[in-house]
């Protein structure tokens, strides 16, 4: 419970109609897509930047942790507060879009905007924001940022930190600091822009955000071509790649996804498929969008694709599109209980790395469905398992673990979008060594000497 002097202090600060630490909202702000619980004392809605800044300046006095929030749609638990205290969100008033500068190209926005509602917007003007998180329909551009969101078309447009050009932010202690400027270039001191990207709420608390976007194309198709096997369909991710194809999405269902799929929502797709590809190509002239599709369909079919549809209508692209925005959901008759991890390889380790980690599913006897972007070698590995059974859940987490090792071991990493919050905390001494590990708690110490922002996240 939050002490009555404190509340009081929060009250003055943000005003009694934006503090509660009713029961109602204890538990609305204590889960994610984790589904992992944990309460907070109260959770305050500020009006604007000032706000935050005197609720950091007072919770640094008093010894108050903070966890920042936008939707609550991670996948990691780094929007949990694990450690009770306040949780900061943003929906209720930070959600404004500041301005669209259609000369420079370029978006100022405050945390709690949701995704999906900039690229309705900027794109009525002629323009594009690309990243499209699969949460992009209520995901927060504030959430996106701190966790470095990916999504579909990052093959061809890159991630989130690729479109952050400026932040507005507090520190700790309450200070207001400017990371980056509206310019395309700038190599003016130390790139605190980048730092903040991906630091899940643990350094500053992200306030305004200056994004980049880029014109609109004017025409698109998509596309699925249907595999053997996994491994023809990886080998033809990086050689179609190598031979000049640039599909805004390359993504990729195994044939146990395809399985759950025709199981669970009676898509037809092929019955002997080893493993689909579906995407996207686009751009500004036809003949750019039918070379792209005509380069990916040569080098497909001399990697073993037997079947190659094309769609360019909207309604054609929607059905080539509806088995692979519905599959996670799908894999769940494989066990009631899925360990989701987004790990991510160099595209050229893909069908050494799918490879090793069905071996890891069938030594544990587990089924391991896996999909995901392997246009940029990320995939999301599923291992199912009976949530009702401890040693299950034992030997499920085992198994992950030597997933993670196998992927590092090939030059990968253990998320490529999803980030490390909680879930993935345990494992970060896999990834990097002592003399990392000992640099990245120096930031943290620099940034938030009394480690309230969002601490145990990322293991910091």
């Amino acid at each position: 419970m939050l002490d009555k002097k404190y509340f009081k202090a929060f009250q003055n600060i943000v005003g009694k109609e934006n503090i509660f630490d009713d029961k109602a909202h204890m538990i609305a702000y204590s889960y994610d897509a984790t589904r992992e619980r944990y309460e907070p004392d109260a959770v305050l809605f500020p009006k604007d930047e000032f706000d935050v800044s005197n609720i950091l300046k007072y919770c640094n006095e008093n010894q108050i942790v903070i966890t920042p929030r936008g939707a609550g749609s991670g996948f990691t638990g780094g929007a949990l507060p694990a450690n009770g205290g306040i949780v900061l969100a943003f929906e209720k008033h930070m959600n404004k879009i500041l301005e669209i500068d259609t000369k420079n190209m370029l978006a100022i926005v405050q945390p709690g905007v949701v995704n999906m509602d900039l690229q309705r917007h900027v794109e009525e003007l002629g323009l594009f924001y690309p990243p499209d998180p699969a949460s992009e329909q209520y995901s927060t551009l504030g959430g996106n940022v701190s966790e470095n969101a990916g999504g579909m078309r990052a093959a061809k447009y890159g991630i989130t930190k690729d479109y952050v050009m400026a932040l507005r932010a507090v520190l700790a202690n309450g200070d207001v600091i400017r990371a980056g400027k509206r310019t395309i270039k700038d190599v003016a001191g130390y790139n605190v822009a980048g730092i903040l990207t991906a630091s899940e709420g643990t350094l500053a608390v992200i306030t305004e955000i200056t994004l980049k976007l880029l014109p609109k194309p004017k025409y698109a198709s998509s596309y699925m071509a249907v595999f053997p096997s996994v491994e023809h369909a990886m080998n033809a991710v990086f050689k179609s790649l190598s031979a000049g194809a640039n599909p805004v999405a390359m993504e990729f269902i195994d044939a146990l996804s395809v399985r759950a799929i025709k199981e669970k929502l009676g898509v037809e797709l092929p019955e002997d498929a080893g493993a689909l590809l579906i995407g996207d190509v686009d751009g500004n002239v036809k003949e750019e969008v039918a070379f792209q599709i005509e380069t990916l369909q040569k080098s497909f079919e001399e990697n073993g694709c037997y079947t190659f549809d094309v769609a360019q209508e909207k309604e054609k692209r929607e059905k080539i599109w509806y088995a692979r925005r519905n599959v996670s959901q799908c894999v769940t008759v494989y066990g009631s209980k899925k360990l989701n991890e987004d790990i991510s390889v160099p595209r050229s380790k893909l069908p050494e790395a799918l490879n090793k980690i069905y071996k890891v599913g069938e030594k544990y006897g587990f089924n391991v469905p896996c999909f995901g972007h392997a246009g940029d070698g990320n995939i999301h590995v599923n291992v199912m398992v009976d949530g009702s059974n401890p040693k299950q859940l034992e030997n499920g987490h085992k198994a992950i673990e030597e997933v993670f090792q196998l992927v590092v071991d090939m030059g990968g990493t253990l998320s490529g979008e999803h980030g490390i919050g909680l879930s993935k905390a345990p494992f970060m001494e896999i990834a990097f060594n002592k003399a990392e590990l000992t640099l990245f708690k120096s930031l943290k110490k620099a940034f938030d000497p009394n480690n309230i922002l969002n601490p145990g996240k990322m293991g910091l």
